[in-house]
């Protein structure tokens, strides 16, 4: 089957002006559980997505001895203390679960708990998906509804245990394997839907390959995810979104100079246009 094309005209079918009246509560409020030391950076980077791409209002679950350096990097999030006996799932629209996290054994029990306690959308990535591979945890993933999942070609073969050359072809074994939708990330990201249907980014640079982008992409999929959007429109209209942020960038810093920071950034400024 031939894959469709993600289209600026699609995403505008999506992403609808705001009503005059809401208040941040309207705008979804979303937890993202990333971060660990020496990797906060991960953490600064999605909520700062999230929150450049609508989002009411984040928290960020981290380790209580890293709360200044995430309250510096983006004051408009609060820190909660990553203890799950101690945070109420049920407040949160969406939750984003991996960036930065380790592979730590605190860490394998935090997506185990999320994957079989959270009841709402979420978006694995990065070491979510590590410990999803080098635990075996694809059944409990299989269980969950609403994931979307956001690897790499190298987590995408890790996650699957040898892969197809074609990315079409792998973006679908994935969703099989998983259960979730699969965004394998990338030239030409590859999003693949329980429907057996592929759809492939038209959006997008090579400056964008640099650290912490994926990062600023799971931050900006949770954000609609946390805004009411399907699982499919999330993950769509995130990457097109992602890719025409860093194309804006782009046009301002070139591509050499392109880093996660101006991604997110310029989030906001392709939300502009899409409205417009």
């Amino acid at each position: 089957m031939k894959s469709s094309i993600i289209t600026k005209e699609f995403v505008q079918t999506i992403i609808e002006k705001r009503d005059r009246e809401i208040h941040k509560g309207n705008c979804g409020r979303v937890l993202i559980v990333a971060g660990s030391e020496g990797m906060v950076g991960a953490a600064i980077l999605c909520a700062r997505a999230a929150l450049r791409t609508g989002s009411g209002l984040v928290q960020v679950a981290i380790p209580k001895g890293l709360f200044p350096i995430v309250q510096v990097g983006v004051p408009e999030a609060t820190c909660v203390d990553r203890d799950f006996r101690k945070i109420d799932l049920g407040v949160y629209a969406a939750v984003a679960v991996g960036p930065g996290l380790g592979q730590s054994e605190e860490s394998i029990e935090v997506v185990k708990f999320l994957l079989e306690n959270f009841d709402g959308p979420m978006v694995l990535d990065a070491d979510g998906l590590n410990v999803v591979a080098h635990n075996n945890l694809f059944d409990i993933l299989r269980k969950k509804e609403n994931v979307i999942i956001t690897p790499h070609l190298g987590e995408a073969k890790r996650l699957l245990g040898e892969a197809d050359e074609e990315r079409e072809k792998i973006a679908k074994a994935l969703c099989k394997k998983t259960g979730a939708i699969s965004v394998l990330k990338g030239h030409g990201t590859v999003v693949a839907t329980g429907d057996e249907k592929t759809y492939i980014n038209t959006t997008g640079n090579p400056g964008m390959a640099t650290a912490g982008s994926g990062d600023v992409l799971t931050g900006m999929i949770v954000s609609l995810l946390g805004q009411k959007k399907t699982a499919s429109e999330a993950a769509l209209c995130g990457v097109f979104l992602h890719g025409m942020a860093g194309d804006l960038a782009a046009e301002i810093v070139g591509e050499y100079g392109l880093i996660a920071q101006d991604i997110a950034y310029y989030a906001a400024i392709a939300l502009k246009e899409i409205i417009g």
